[in-house]
């Protein structure tokens, strides 16, 4: 006689049993941790703002652009003023550890840890109009989808155009109003734009009604017409899109008169 105790199994308890086996194997996928929202750093002197406020735009894609045109600078003529950066008073500067921008040694120089995090500096004056303003920006640690540029026609609440660099050596016009963002240039590669770190650039920006220029070392990027924020400050930024730093200085700005009567501003047809 066989004395051995017959095992059943409920049916039902099977699915539960193999379960607990894979499991304990290891084979079972686990749904990864959801991604931190990012976060921003700004200087403690201005108004909290969404440097990179969501936008509701296509999905960007890569074009070439133009670097050679026939009177890109129209109307530049004397200086407005010069700034050797040897003045902390006259910029937004803060400190807090992950994030910095700070006035030394003749330059403006906007630092992050990492993290997806952002860092914007404002110039406290003069309010522009119609303008043509030249920076010098070196990049000493920057790579792929970090970013910079320039902050122009700032205004109170957050409102300004930003002109992005990638350290992919892509660049891009955006405008920022009342927190929300829109791409008026959509991502274009340029040969002009440093890809990566160590890199230096001459960025320029031709502002005259809503008539906006663009330049990379004295090249035309790409040129476009808004004519919803008329004037405000000047300003840098920097954007850490991974989990490496981002160090770029800001040097030798001079800012000059725009004399320039644009072509009245005709909407285009939806």
């Amino acid at each position: 006689m066989n004395l051995t105790p017959k095992l059943t199994m409920n049916p039902v308890a099977l699915p539960v049993a193999l379960l607990l086996l894979l499991l304990a194997t290891g084979c079972v996928p686990i749904a990864p941790a959801s991604t931190p929202a990012p976060t921003v750093e700004v200087p403690s002197a201005t108004p909290s703002i969404a440097w990179f406020p969501a936008t509701n735009t296509p999905t960007p894609f890569i074009i070439l652009t133009r670097t050679a045109t026939l009177e890109p600078l129209e109307g530049v003529e004397g200086v407005l003023f010069t700034d050797d950066f040897s003045d902390p008073a006259l910029w937004n500067t803060s400190d807090s550890g992950d994030a910095s921008a700070q006035v030394e040694a003749d330059r403006l120089t906007l630092a992050l840890t990492s993290g997806r995090m952002s860092i914007g500096s404002l110039r406290s004056e003069p309010v522009l109009t119609n303008f043509y303003a030249e920076v010098t920006a070196s990049t000493s640690l920057c790579r792929g989808a970090d970013q910079f540029g320039v902050l122009f026609r700032a205004q109170p609440g957050g409102s300004h155009y930003r002109f992005v660099l990638a350290c992919d050596g892509r660049v891009r016009l955006e405008r920022v109003l009342g927190g929300a963002g829109a791409i008026l240039q959509n991502w274009a590669a340029s040969s002009d734009a440093p890809p990566g770190a160590p890199g230096e650039v001459r960025i320029g920006v031709w502002a005259a009604g809503g008539e906006l220029r663009l330049f990379l070392n004295g090249h035309l990027q790409f040129s476009q017409r808004d004519p919803v924020l008329p004037a405000g400050t000047l300003g840098f930024f920097a954007y850490a899109d991974g989990e490496t730093p981002v160090i770029v200085s800001f040097s030798d700005l001079e800012v000059r008169s725009v004399v320039f009567i644009p072509t009245p501003y005709i909407a285009p047809t939806p």
